[in-house]
């Protein structure tokens, strides 16, 4: 065999052994899909969605306060966490050479890799003893803390991308570093941002540790940020563990949900993220 022919066999080879390992890392992901859609799509209705859960051995009901009460948490540590880590990641990225930036640069790392368990107990002890009580503000504190190191990882990645001439030009024209940061390179980075703050919600629409130690959970419907409020993760989590067969076809569709809320997000990063990049390319 020549060299040539050799050197297309290995290259054949390595295509199919990454052809391989891409099946294998699709194929538990479509099983989990096949099978949370085959439970859940038999008792996903509209009652799922607007009705309440019923008193405890009643048949019925539905999630519609676990689902009010995801999304106000959702809002909660997204208020928190986009400014706080965009800031962060901004930082990080202009002052790349610092110490103090490799500080938080180690912080973030840290912090994404810590349990969520841990954080839930850290906004126990935070957000919840002082008061003495659970609340929503609590859950989206703990879901907040999450999201920053995400989102700050994500902004400082994106930032180093822009093209030093950008820079170069704002402030040649004037622009101070600040202006030059918010007004040039920030809207460069703007899609991949967006994609970053999605895919960050995406990510704590499906934890369940963090909410058990802060917002509880709560059987009505309640958007009281200073009591205990409702989610999809705790509820699922209820049902599955109950007594009762009812409770286990509701946790499969509240399972069912949480899958297309991240499914959604996911689709609405892709669809800001091609906008914003068409307005960047006609301005």
């Amino acid at each position: 065999m020549t060299t040539t022919g050799r050197r297309k066999l290995l290259s054949s080879v390595v295509v199919g052994f990454c052809a391989g390992a891409v099946v294998l890392a699709l194929v538990p992901l479509a099983f989990v899909l096949f099978f949370v859609v085959s439970q859940g799509i038999r008792s996903v209705n509209v009652s799922f969605f607007t009705h309440m859960p019923t008193p405890v051995g009643e048949t019925g009901g539905g999630m519609a306060n676990s689902i009010a009460g995801t999304l106000i948490l959702s809002g909660l540590a997204a208020l928190m966490a986009v400014p706080v880590g965009v800031i962060s990641g901004v930082y990080m990225s202009e002052y790349a050479g610092t110490r103090f930036a490799a500080l938080v640069r180690f912080a973030a790392d840290t912090l994404n890799g810590v349990p969520s368990i841990v954080i839930g107990l850290f906004a126990y002890v935070v957000a919840v003893l002082p008061f003495r009580q659970f609340s929503a503000l609590a859950g989206g504190f703990a879901l907040g803390l999450m999201m920053i190191p995400i989102i700050a990882r994500t902004t400082e990645e994106l930032l180093l991308l822009v093209p030093g001439t950008m820079r170069e030009g704002a402030l040649a024209l004037g622009a101070t570093r600040a202006r030059a940061v918010f007004s040039v390179l920030l809207p460069a980075a703007l899609p991949g941002i967006v994609t970053g703050v999605v895919l960050a919600l995406a990510r704590i629409a499906g934890e369940t540790a963090p909410l058990l130690f802060t917002a509880f959970n709560n059987r009505f419907f309640s958007t009281r940020l200073n009591q205990p409020i409702s989610s999809l993760t705790v509820q699922v989590y209820t049902y599955a563990t109950g007594p009762y067969e009812d409770w286990h076809r509701q946790a499969w569709a509240g399972a069912l949900v949480l899958v297309l809320i991240v499914l959604v997000c996911s689709l609405l990063a892709r669809l800001a993220t091609r906008r914003l990049e068409r307005m960047h390319a006609r301005g």
